[in-house]
């Protein structure tokens, strides 16, 4: 969440399956997805080596995302989070407003099941550091469609003017007021 505090004024690009949504709605050139996506899985990659060098991460302690029940509950909840991060990021009244406060309540009570994810590098950079694949399909899978899902039922309702999208600088607050 601080990273997209930080350069969210820049694009906050962190995670593929937001890329590739807005790519596939036409605010991003499809030239620019894979260098982003590729740029994004080394970025999670590098994260979870470091985490791996600096703290004792045993299997029991992994830091990454598992099922913890069934993969197909955690795809499921992963499609349903990342449809609603997605609808929210179509918005640009709700990114200008929007108090992370709210997300993090929501992506708390998510958690318990699914790890709250929403992101395939956030989930693909530990499991390749630590070769812990259980359930990763759904954490792929999920917010990819999720995203798109999300992205284009906003678009339905209200469509995107992607020249005021382009010139669009997040005012994120993290905590309310």
């Amino acid at each position: 969440m601080s990273m997209i505090y930080a350069v969210g004024h820049v694009s906050a690009h962190f995670n593929p399956a937001v890329t590739n949504t807005l790519s596939l709605l036409g605010l991003l050139p499809y030239k620019e997805v894979v260098p982003y996506i590729i740029v994004q899985l080394l970025g999670s990659i590098l994260a979870s080596g470091t985490l791996s060098l600096i703290m004792d991460v045993t299997p029991e302690a992994f830091f990454g995302t598992t099922p913890v029940g069934s993969a197909v509950l955690s795809f499921v909840v992963e499609i349903i989070i990342t449809f609603i991060l997605m609808f929210v990021i179509s918005d640009k009244k709700a990114w200008r407003d929007c108090s992370w406060n709210d997300h993090h309540v929501k992506c708390l009570c998510w958690r318990a099941i699914s790890g709250a994810s929403m992101n395939p590098a956030r989930s693909i950079g530990p499991a390749l550091v630590k070769s812990n694949y259980k359930g990763i399909w759904a954490y792929i899978f999920g917010p990819l469609i999720g995203a798109i899902s999300g992205g284009f039922a906003y678009n339905l309702l209200k469509p995107i003017d992607s020249e005021k999208f382009s010139d669009f600088k997040p005012n994120i607050k993290l905590f309310s007021d």
